[in-house]
């Protein structure tokens, strides 16, 4: 159904039940591969009647939903959004207070980088009933299938995940992080939605002390049948991106432990038969 028709019409009856309103669940639908979803949030999408999902859910786990539910895209991409965040959520009371059960169903995990704080903050303070169902995290996924752990005992003691979004308004609009703690030795470092700013994020982290041989990644579509992977350094990664078009969704991961990535890689990727690309 569209985003654009008023979400009271679902039920005549759950009109009668607006004092009550309905639980709303925060689910993470993981970073694609549909078997990577939790039991817990196959469960839920398997008994969902209205359900609101993002741009990075799977079509796969889409699938999962009963045919005769309600689904709503509330997607987000890069230059485009269906609704704005303040939109999104009060869409979300207005559905929860006229009675619908509703699942929120998110990308990787709702708590990182998904917003899924912001919208729990909303239900607490409107008084509507909520769960959060944690799904694999996009990292967790990248790590496992291009074989380069989020840490190691002889490459990174300590991991820190990042936003490369820019923030701010038209000119104004900066990259505002802390550069002295992502230059730290023996860390690995991922960068959501940096794709656009990645050239800055190399440029900076050189500038605050990382050696520029420092190895570091682009995964694509990570966990997926067409998941890509573009190794090199902080040096060089930039370039290679621009050549292979590298494009989001893709995580950008930089430290020691991508250097393992050539020999945990064909292993991790063996049954998925994806592109490596140097």
């Amino acid at each position: 159904m569209s985003v654009i028709g008023e979400p009271l019409h679902f039920d005549a009856g759950a009109r009668l039940a607006a004092h009550m309103p309905a639980k709303v669940t925060l689910v993470g639908a993981g970073p694609g591969d549909p078997d990577l979803l939790t039991i817990k949030a196959g469960k839920a999408l398997r008994a969902a009647s209205l359900v609101l999902y993002d741009h990075l859910v799977g079509k796969e786990v889409l699938e999962l939903v009963p045919r005769g539910a309600d689904r709503i895209y509330v997607g987000k991409e890069a230059g485009h959004h269906t609704l704005t965040q303040d939109a999104i959520i009060d869409l979300m009371l207005r559905l929860a207070r006229a009675g619908r059960p509703l699942l929120r169903l998110k990308g990787g995990d709702p708590y990182i980088f998904g917003r899924g704080g912001e919208e729990a903050q909303a239900l607490a303070a409107a008084g509507v009933p909520f769960e959060v169902i944690p799904g694999i995290s996009a990292a967790q996924g990248a790590a496992a299938m291009a074989g380069m752990p989020l840490t190691h005992r002889d490459h990174a003691c300590s991991l820190v995940l990042t936003t490369g979004h820019l923030r701010g308004e038209a000119d104004a609009r900066t990259l505002d992080l802390d550069w002295e703690l992502l230059a730290r030795p023996r860390q690995t470092v991922v960068v959501y939605m940096g794709v656009g700013t990645l050239p800055i994020i190399c440029e900076q982290l050189i500038a605050h002390g990382l050696a520029p041989e420092t190895p570091a990644a682009t995964i694509e579509r990570a966990t997926r049948p067409d998941q890509r992977v573009v190794t090199g350094t902080l040096q060089s990664l930039p370039t290679l991106a621009l050549v292979h078009g590298v494009k989001p969704p893709a995580l950008i991961m930089i430290g020691g432990v991508v250097s393992l990535h050539e020999v945990l890689g064909p292993h991790a990727t063996a049954a998925m038969r994806v592109p490596d690309l140097r």
